[in-house]
């Protein structure tokens, strides 16, 4: 929990502080991270279908940090809606990237 929150204030100190961000949908990294967090989130709610990823919200973000001793190569967040039955309120989404395109981090939460 403790390196998920240094992850997040992370993620946000380097967004803030002019990380080159681009707006990309279908990228390899993109579907990294929605294969990756729907794998995890199917085992611990079966009933989840799908992620649909909200194009327009996305920010992937370029960058060369660390967390901890991990290199971290990508972040990408946005908003993200879990197909279930149907498809309720958006949720966020956040996705850390490190070196050759290997998932560490993905994370939900509602809004």
């Amino acid at each position: 929990m403790r390196s998920l929150a240094y992850a997040l204030s992370l993620s946000s100190a380097l967004l803030l502080t002019g990380v080159a961000q681009t707006q990309t949908s279908g990228s390899p990294e993109l579907e990294a991270c929605k294969a990756t967090g729907l794998m995890a989130l199917k085992e611990h709610s079966p009933s989840v279908k799908d992620i649909i990823l909200d194009a327009d919200s996305l920010i992937v973000s370029n960058t060369d940090t660390e967390v901890g001793d991990t290199p971290v190569r990508t972040i990408i967040m946005g908003e993200a809606y879990l197909e279930r039955k149907g498809t309720g309120k958006s949720q966020h989404f956040l996705c850390l990237i490190g070196e050759k395109g290997k998932v560490l981090l993905t994370f939900f939460t509602k809004q």
